[in-house]
């Protein structure tokens, strides 16, 4: 994909993002076709974004790291997008509809790196990304169909707009996350004080910590990396809930404690 190309495509994106308009699909001269031009396109979306009020690139999102999300979206591989220091969120959040296109809440939890991971050390493994992380969270990614019909769309143009990803809200991080079994923890989700929903931790690629390993190492592939102060969300561990006004959220993980949002408009 010729660079031209990846800045016009980046700029449409961009210019849908920033504006809250709904996408239709990227012009053939300038859609990706696949996967490495897809996250071309998103890194350029980013510098451009970065430079805007969304604020600085602050970390990751992993999209599709459980059966449930992979079937809903029929999509058979991790993918992964940025989140900005604007769209950060502690503990609660209360939001708008009218400053989304179409919201949705995903139940997740995230962790917090401390140190940097090296290009050279790539592959990364489990244990060697397990000490990179400062703190573990709860957390609800915030996600947005910006699209007029994301079922109809392509996985590239999906990736290439950091996987819908609209913002995040973290809770209390939890540095002596060693204590806990990662990969057995209980979510419960509750919507408008009504159970809506639970999931366990290790839908998440077995072990929430394999999808970190994932994107270490493929940030490394594309010759970027993981930095001390990100912060990476690891996938929904129950279907994304599409928000209605009036609703509140809540989720909560023993151990990791709870975080909510409640939605206006």
């Amino acid at each position: 994909m010729k660079s031209d190309n990846i800045n016009e495509a980046a700029t449409i994106l961009e210019e849908h993002r920033l504006a809250n308009t709904a996408l239709d699909k990227l012009g053939s001269s300038v859609r990706p076709l696949d996967m490495e031009a897809a996250y071309k396109v998103q890194n350029s979306l980013n510098d451009k974004l970065s430079r805007s009020r969304l604020g600085s690139r602050s970390g990751y999102k992993i999209g599709c790291t459980t059966p449930i999300l992979r079937q809903y979206m029929d999509i058979h591989e991790p993918i992964y997008g940025e989140i900005f220091s604007s769209t950060i969120f502690r503990d609660s959040a209360v939001l708008d509809l009218a400053d989304y296109v179409e919201l949705g809440i995903e139940t997740e939890m995230a962790v917090l790196l401390d140190t940097d991971l090296p290009k050279n050390g790539y592959p990364c493994d489990f244990e060697r990304i397990a000490n990179a992380i400062d703190s573990v969270m709860i957390s609800i990614e915030l996600v947005d169909a910006r699209y007029k019909d994301f079922k109809a769309l392509d996985t590239p143009t999906l990736t290439a707009d950091n996987f819908f990803n609209a913002g995040v809200v973290l809770g209390p991080p939890i540095a002596d996350w060693h204590k806990l079994d990662l990969a057995s923890l209980e979510a419960f989700v509750t919507l408008n004080s009504k159970e809506l929903d639970c999931g366990n931790s290790s839908l998440i690629m077995g072990h929430p910590l394999n999808a970190l390993t994932w994107l270490a190492n493929k940030l490394c592939e594309q010759g970027h990396m993981l930095k001390g102060g990100n912060i990476v969300t690891l996938g929904s561990m129950v279907v994304t809930h599409w928000a209605k006004p009036g609703d509140t959220l809540h989720h909560h993980i023993a151990g990791l404690g709870s975080v909510s949002v409640t939605v206006k408009g």
